[in-house]
């Protein structure tokens, strides 16, 4: 492999001749071999976006040339828009204020600038990584942000529409059960009649709570720290530079980023990383207790409840012919407990504050967006292979509510709490009915009536206190 020399503050280093990264990226490469595991796609478009946002703000301040603005911008953008994506191989697990991630953007666009202008790669001529990509920054101001920008965009794009979708997949099947009557289930035991669309409906609800916390995590990332450069002091930049920058970001990204109210909280702290990753955990509990029911009210087809007919999208069984699994539901649960070892990961990285800076910057950049493209992917792929095609076995449904023993709940507001549990348990004992066994102790029109199973799906029962 040809290569070429570069120089930093350390000395000389061999880079390959076409990387358009430098030296310090190539060191980070060398000391960071750990996982393989790049930073993914979205923080490497916030990044251009961000050094895009600065490059013309700098221009407008009169620091940088306009030529040199135009081209940095624009191979800010090139990255932006994942051309440059193979030219970003630093590891997660490096410098914990990703300051390797930063001069690997600003070494990138520094080269393609060059490369843009007629120049030659390597030569940091006419475009200088640090004097010119990086001026008025620090990767401890420019890191954070990023993470800001990269987070909210994700779940301002990815997830939101997802969850949208999902919950509006489960509100058609709500609608469309409505009139299914079935035995309601507490404590996995019979309980009294619901119907299987006020079960559907719940689900759409906590979805619907969901893209509301979403929505607020969102928002916990809007301040950012642009502009506290190293140490939250602003040293190196002017005064209306975070500003000017951030609503650049604004308008690029379509979101209200603002500058944070207090440098050294958005640099030394990690707040607002950990309050959105609870608000996502908080999505990932929902999804996993829906796919849980589903799954459960799913089972059989023979032996279990086999009240829901799921899509079969794959067979269940490399033995056992014929057989088919909830699988998009399980994948659904594994995407909830991976969110749910994230957000620790992001409580644990929070704390790694010391002082002026978060030194767990590029791990807390990880674990919060992978949580976004989890939760987004996996509630559109549930919603589109699992929800979408549901199908409600009503004769099932139907089958077990004559023979529910809590139907005798209807019982007790005439009877009293006492001589509804012995019917109850007598028909329990003989195996009978309810209907049966309390044939005689109310007039029968008034018996049918308290003891109709779809009345006892609304508000007040069979004529419960009237």
């Amino acid at each position: 492999m040809r290569h070429r020399i570069e120089k930093d503050s350390l000395g000389d280093v061999r880079v390959p001749a076409d990387a358009y990264w430098g030296a310090q990226t190539q060191r980070a490469i060398e000391n960071f071999p750990i996982s393989g595991q790049r930073l993914p796609r979205r923080f490497i478009q916030a990044l251009g976006i961000v050094k895009r946002a600065c490059a013309f703000t700098n221009e407008e301040l009169g620091l940088l040339p306009v030529d040199v603005a135009e081209w940095v911008g624009a191979a800010a953008q090139e990255v932006a828009d994942g051309e440059w994506d193979a030219q970003f191989p630093v590891d997660v697990f490096q410098t914990g204020s990703g300051t390797s991630t930063n001069m690997n953007a600003n070494e990138v666009i520094a080269n393609r600038a060059i490369e843009l202008m007629g120049g030659t790669i390597g030569t940091k001529t006419p475009v200088h990584p640090n004097d010119h990509v990086n001026m008025s920054q620090s990767s401890n101001d420019v890191i954070p942000t990023a993470l800001h920008v990269a987070a909210a965009v994700a779940v301002e794009e990815d997830l939101l529409p997802a969850l949208r979708y999902l919950r509006g997949s489960l509100a058609t099947k709500a609608a469309a059960f409505d009139d299914i009557v079935k035995t309601g289930r507490t404590h996995l035991m019979d309980a009294t009649p619901v119907r299987l669309g006020q079960e559907f409906a719940g689900w759409a609800r906590q979805v619907e709570l969901g893209i509301g916390r979403a929505t607020r995590a969102r928002t916990a990332l809007l301040e950012l720290a642009l502009g506290g450069t190293a140490v939250g002091t602003g040293l190196n930049r002017p005064d209306t530079f975070p500003r000017l920058a951030i609503a650049r970001i604004a308008v690029d990204t379509g979101l209200p980023f603002v500058e944070a109210a207090d440098h050294f909280e958005a640099q030394g702290a990690a707040d607002a990383v950990v309050e959105a990753s609870g608000l996502l955990r908080a999505v990932a509990v929902s999804l996993i207790k829906i796919a849980n029911d589903v799954r459960l009210l799913a089972s059989g087809p023979r032996a279990g409840l086999a009240e829901l007919k799921l899509p079969a999208t794959q067979p269940g069984s490399s033995i056992m012919p014929g057989k088919v699994n909830p699988v998009m539901c399980e994948m659904l649960v594994m995407v909830g407990w991976q969110v749910i070892g994230n957000d620790t990961v992001v409580a644990l990285g929070a704390q790694g504050g010391a002082l002026e800076l978060n030194t767990a910057l590029p791990l807390l950049a990880d674990n919060v967006l992978r949580s976004v493209a989890l939760l987004a992917n996996g509630s559109r792929t549930f919603a589109a292979r699992c929800i979408d095609g549901i199908e409600a076995d009503r004769e099932r449904c139907a089958a077990t509510l004559e023979r529910n023993l809590a139907l005798a709940t209807a019982l007790a507001p005439t009877l009293g709490y006492d001589r509804a549990a012995d019917i109850a348990k007598e028909a329990a004992r003989t195996n009978r009915t309810v209907r049966e066994v309390a044939r005689g102790a109310l007039p029968d029109a008034e018996l049918d009536a308290r003891l109709d199973p779809a009345a006892m799906t609304r508000p007040g029962g069979s004529g419960a206190g009237g």
